[in-house]
C-alpha cells in the first residue's frame, strides 16, 4: 500500500473517530455516514487491503476481531439482531483498500440487502 488510506490515517490518529474499542489488534469505531441506528466499523491495525489478501498468518487477528465484534454487539445492546459485513473489491461495494467489517444494527434488516 503506498498511499495511507483513511482507516490507517485514523488508527495513526491523524483523523478523529468516535472510538467504541481500541486494542493492540484492532480498532471499531463509529461510521461518519451511518447505513442503519448502529453502523461501527471493525478495522485490524495491520493493513490488509481486503478479504482476498488475508493469509493463513492472520487467522490469529482475525479470530480476535470476530470476539471483538460480539463484545461491541453486546455492549451496545443489539440483542435483538444485528448484521456483520465484509465487501470485497469494487464490485462487492468496497471503497476503502484496509479490511473493514460493517455491524449494522439497532434495526430490522431486510434480506437480500441492496
Amino acid at each position: 500500500m503506498s498511499e495511507k488510506t483513511i482507516f490507517k490515517r485514523i488508527i495513526d490518529g491523524e483523523i478523529p473517530a468516535n472510538v467504541e474499542h481500541d486494542d493492540e489488534h484492532c480498532l471499531a469505531f463509529h461510521d461518519v455516514s451511518p447505513q442503519a441506528p448502529t453502523h461501527v466499523l471493525v478495522i485490524p491495525k495491520k493493513e490488509i487491503a481486503s478479504v482476498d489478501a488475508i493469509s493463513q498468518a492472520d487467522a490469529a487477528l482475525l479470530g480476535h476481531m470476530w470476539v471483538v465484534i460480539g463484545k461491541i454487539a453486546s455492549e451496545l445492546r443489539l440483542g435483538d439482531g444485528y448484521r456483520v459485513v465484509v465487501n470485497c473489491g469494487k464490485d462487492g461495494g468496497q471503497t476503502v483498500d484496509h479490511l473493514h467489517f460493517h455491524i449494522l444494527g439497532g434495526r430490522s434488516l431486510s434480506w437480500p440487502p441492496g
